[in-house]
């Protein structure tokens, strides 16, 4: 005789038309919405969903333990988010876990299917590609999950977000304003969220200062400083006359910086140079380097609070937080 299949929490979040973590709450009592609770009910009903005494001794356990996944701790950007991360945390009783991606795809799925395995209690996700497969994963994660980045609109996941648009427009009409007229942008990956978002940036700023485009005047590497200085050089030989280079972080706008000082061209008489993300290098770099800030510190405070919401089993529809970018104009740019 063949045994019939057991419902599973995921039919229930999905005839429920919530997230599995929403669902748990609902069931284990950690949740005040009403509605959820009749809606999660009515899902249990219809699917005949019966709840493993086990598996909800399990999902109760709390670990006050929350997990922070970046593509790389050593960038000053990251470091902003975890100095206001782990206070609003701690304040509440939580200690933070970081781990390093390397923006790996399969490291970052990794870690959202490690979350059924109950060892924090929630995590703060920053991925600089959103595949379908992280969509996917983010639709059934066991525990709370915030997004550091841009997300579609439909994803059940509260998105803390830059709009590194308008801050990559900001950084080109000021270098326009100063007098530059071939602007070079360096990039880090277009296949990456914010890679393609600072690209469409530096072009609406030259549209808008009634610049051409030259795609000649743009490279496509990675974000960190070895990458920027050695396409600065390669740029800056083959385009003597390029007189203004955005860098789309600090990082690379250091490494430009550095090239431009081996070549001996002078910043910002010869050549401005502006970055992007406003971190601590910026004001102490020589000469100190003009920046947008995209709210790195704002990003992670404001993620941890969500996550917090969360965690005290707030089952409001999903949040998109924006933080407006700021220019700050230093002696590069001046």
């Amino acid at each position: 005789m063949t045994m019939r299949r057991r419902p599973t929490i995921h039919e229930v979040a999905r005839v429920a038309g919530v997230s599995i973590s929403s669902v748990s709450r609902a069931l284990n009592g950690n949740t005040s919405n009403a509605d959820m609770v009749a809606r999660v009910n009515a899902a249990v009903r219809e699917v005949g969903y019966v709840p493993s005494v086990v598996a909800q001794s399990l999902k109760t356990r709390h670990t006050g333990q929350v997990a922070f996944a970046m593509e790389d701790i050593g960038n000053a950007a990251y470091l902003e988010m975890v100095r206001r991360i782990q206070p609003t945390l701690r304040e509440e009783g939580y200690r933070l876990l970081l781990h390093s991606t390397g923006a790996d795809v399969e490291d970052e799925l990794g870690v959202l299917a490690s979350l059924s395995q109950n060892y924090v209690d929630g995590l703060i996700l920053c991925p600089l590609r959103v595949t379908d497969r992280h969509v996917e994963a983010l639709r059934q994660t066991a525990v709370p999950v915030v997004v550091i980045g841009l997300l579609p609109d439909d994803v059940p996941v509260d998105n803390v977000r830059a709009d590194s648009r308008v801050g990559a427009r900001l950084a080109v009409e000021h270098l326009a304003e100063a007098g530059a007229r071939r602007i070079a942008f360096i990039d880090g990956p277009l296949d990456t969220v914010p890679g393609r978002a600072r690209y469409d940036g530096y072009r609406r700023g030259l549209a808008a200062a009634g610049l051409p485009e030259d795609d000649a005047l743009v490279r496509f590497t990675d974000f960190q400083f070895d990458a920027g200085r050695k396409a600065a050089r390669e740029l800056l030989t083959v385009h003597p006359g390029i007189d203004a280079v955005l860098g789309a972080n600090d990082l690379i706008a250091m490494g430009v910086l550095h090239a431009l000082r081996e070549l001996g061209r002078d910043v910002p008489g010869d050549v401005r140079v502006v970055g992007m993300d406003d971190t601590p290098l910026a004001a102490t770099s020589f000469p100190p380097l003009s920046s947008v800030s995209l709210g790195s510190a704002d990003r992670g405070r404001i993620a941890a609070e969500l996550l917090l919401r969360r965690l005290e089993g707030d089952d409001a529809p999903a949040e998109r937080v924006t933080v407006p970018p700021s220019l700050t104009v230093r002696e590069s740019s001046r």
